[in-house]
């Protein structure tokens, strides 16, 4: 059963966002139909400007759709991608997140399959609390959370069950490889669970 996946990031630099291509990979190679959307910038021309990392990846993007809502209502799996801030989500993922008042209230956000990766300054720059505080809104959608968890012996190398992540210097260093892998297995196995959960639900079992 082909699964219909959205990945939807925010990234400043590009760091978060090579993590997303990494992900809708795996989910692909699950067989997935995944859509890639990044998330609107809310941050000043000037600020974007002033930092070459920055722009040079707004430009790179500027082709890829901007995430709407109707993304979230055509998925049936969504994975999130956000730097953190403070250890916390970006301000341009949560402004998205604060608009699917409507999705929520019409129920279209129960049982959605979801997950979430980031990327950190440093090392203990809050990758764990970024992940978990996000599950804060998918308990109140209903959503049904999949984290990569110790699953893979690739999850016992890179070290983390909540989602793919790493420290970016800033935007100085890009994923390595284990990174990759961690996040490409994060994607498989969302879009595997959520065929899973389909095809129970197709055959009356689910429910």
């Amino acid at each position: 059963m082909t699964v219909k996946l959205a990945v939807i990031c925010y990234s400043a630099t590009g760091s978060t966002w090579a993590l997303a291509e990494a992900v809708a990979e795996g989910a692909e190679s699950a067989g997935a139909e995944v859509r890639l959307r990044r998330v609107r910038e809310l941050a000043p021309e000037e600020a974007i400007t002033s930092n070459p990392r920055w722009r040079a990846h707004r430009d790179r993007v500027q082709a890829i759709p901007e995430a709407e809502l109707a993304d979230l209502e055509w998925a049936e799996a969504v994975l999130f991608g956000t730097p953190t801030r403070y250890g916390l989500p970006t301000a341009q993922l949560k402004q998205f997140l604060d608009q699917t008042g409507g999705l929520w209230a019409q129920g279209k956000l129960v049982d959605k399959v979801v997950s979430a990766f980031c990327s950190a300054g440093t090392a203990h720059g809050g990758h764990e609390t970024t992940i978990t505080s996000l599950s804060h809104t998918f308990f109140h959608w209903g959503a049904i959370i999949v984290p990569p968890g110790y699953a893979s012996e690739i999850q016992m190398k890179a070290g983390t069950p909540y989602g793919a992540s790493y420290a970016s210097e800033n935007g100085k260093r890009l994923p390595d490889e284990t990174t990759l892998a961690s996040a490409r297995f994060q994607g498989r196995r969302v879009a595997e669970v959520a065929a899973d959960l389909l095809a129970g639900r197709s055959s009356g079992v689910a429910r």
